[in-house]
């Protein structure tokens, strides 16, 4: 049997309050487009068109090509969206899958289930509905004593008795493909609103005697939409402990999951550990057997094996096996850290490759540097690497000696085996294994305290 599926991302979100198309807001780093996507895909359905309205270039920028785009503009209910995909899906006599593009919590097991489910009963149409403790807003589905679906009343028409129905439509369905297209278009706007509803499609089915059924979700928590910001806060914090929970199986100790925040796309080794408060975000990578938090936040790094690193912010770097980084330490797009490289509290890197088992332990800035192997660099070094129009780069060679409180004004380069002397300014180029003090003379005036008490008494 052929599938496919149309999903419609036309609306514009208008309870959002933002000028980003609503099925473009982020869950755990991904489009909430994104997910229904996946779950297509995993289905098993590869034909997918998406009906896009309101900022509908970005979304079409957003998608792989191999997704088809139609527009509908104006927007005019459910029914006209779906109605835009008629030339797309022209001939198409399968099994046609119907979803909104802001219920990302939906998995592809229950959109086999669905598909099975519909096929298995030779359906006409199948609504997917949801039993849940408050229907709200949500339409009602209305069955005859044998279980048959009579009709889907909209909450505003509702009466007492069918308010108190809790199975609701949940605006996912599957079509037989034959002569879809051409009941949609007798579908009529007689309604507040002035739009063609796919719920109408249903009654008009069920009117005309086609089978019409329905097939209830487990899990009522998949088919949460998203209409506003707390809407999508509520379905960030389940698809959050989704992720945490596939990642404590996997062989990860998450030690407090209320308070930890990991991206979809993350990656995780085993037997690694992940502290609280700590964010993980974009297309991070971290190796087993490291330790991560508290406190932390890393963005798109690739972390090696046996890695720790507390308090300490991350972003768009490479990180080495065994190294220790933090408390308090900022390493800024473009750094690599080669294996069992130390870098220690309040210090910051930019742009900075560093070699094997080097050290900046604190309270330094290294920025556009190459460190080789087993350097030291003590506290207080900074790299003088912007002369106010343009960076520099400084080079410092394997098994140099820093001393504390050192300026390297680049462009400069350090020797293998060079030591530079405490409280050093360094403008010019070092050999190797050479003692380099820059410094100004000491000057030791006596008697000074006396003098000073002095002056203060003729005061």
């Amino acid at each position: 049997m052929q599938r496919a599926a149309v999903i419609l991302a036309a609306g514009k979100g208008t309870r959002m309050k933002s000028e980003l198309p609503k099925v473009l807001h982020k869950v755990c780093g991904r489009p909430m487009l994104d997910y229904v996507t996946e779950s297509l895909y995993n289905a098993g359905i590869e034909n997918i068109t998406i009906v896009v309205g309101h900022r509908g270039d970005m979304v079409a920028k957003s998608l792989p090509g191999n997704i088809s785009i139609v527009y509908q503009d104006p927007q005019l209910g459910t029914a006209h969206a779906l109605l835009q995909a008629k030339e797309r899906l022209e001939g198409f006599s399968g099994d046609l899958l119907v979803i909104g593009g802001d219920t990302p919590l939906i998995t592809q097991s229950s959109f086999k289930n669905l598909l099975e489910y519909h096929e298995n009963t030779k359906a006409k149409a199948t609504v997917l509905t949801a039993e849940i403790t408050d229907p709200g807003n949500y339409g009602r589905i209305i069955r005859e004593g044998t279980g048959k679906v009579l009709q889907i009343v909209e909450q505003r028409d509702a009466g007492q008795k069918e308010l108190a129905i809790r199975e609701i439509n949940t605006g996912i369905y599957v079509f037989s493909g034959e002569g879809l297209f051409e009941a949609l278009s007798e579908i009529k706007n007689n309604n507040a609103q002035k739009e063609y509803y796919l719920t109408d499609l249903i009654e008009k089915y069920v009117k005309v005697d086609l089978p019409v059924e329905a097939y209830k979700i487990k899990d009522a928590g998949e088919i949460l939409g998203i209409n506003d910001r707390c809407q999508l806060a509520e379905v960030e914090s389940i698809m959050r402990q989704r992720i945490l929970t596939d990642l404590m199986l996997s062989g990860v100790t998450v030690i407090d999951p209320k308070n930890t925040f990991v991206d979809k796309e993350v990656e995780v080794g085993q037997d690694t550990t992940i502290l609280p408060f700590t964010i993980i975000e974009g297309r991070s990578s971290i190796g087993p057997n490291c330790t991560i938090g508290p406190g932390t936040h890393l963005s798109d790094v690739q972390i090696g094996a046996g890695a720790v690193i507390r308090n300490s912010i991350v972003m768009e770097s490479v990180i080495g096996n065994n190294c220790n980084i933090g408390p308090f330490a900022y390493i800024r797009p473009g750094c690599v850290l080669e294996q069992e490289v130390k870098v220690g509290d309040f210090v910051e890197l930019k742009k900075a490759k560093i070699g094997i088992k080097s050290k900046v332990p604190h309270l330094s800035y290294i920025g556009d540097t190459t460190m080789g192997s087993e350097v030291n660099i003590g506290a207080g070094t900074i790299t003088c690497n912007y002369d106010g129009s343009k960076k520099w780069p400084t080079v410092i060679g394997n098994r140099a000696f820093v001393g504390s409180n050192t300026n390297f004004v680049a462009p400069v380069e350090v020797g293998s085996g060079a030591v530079i002397g405490a409280g050093s300014t360094i403008t010019k180029n070092v050999p190797e294994n050479t003692l380099s003090v820059a410094r100004g003379r000491q000057k030791n005036i006596e008697r000074y305290n006396k003098k000073n008490t002095a002056k203060e008494k003729d005061l």
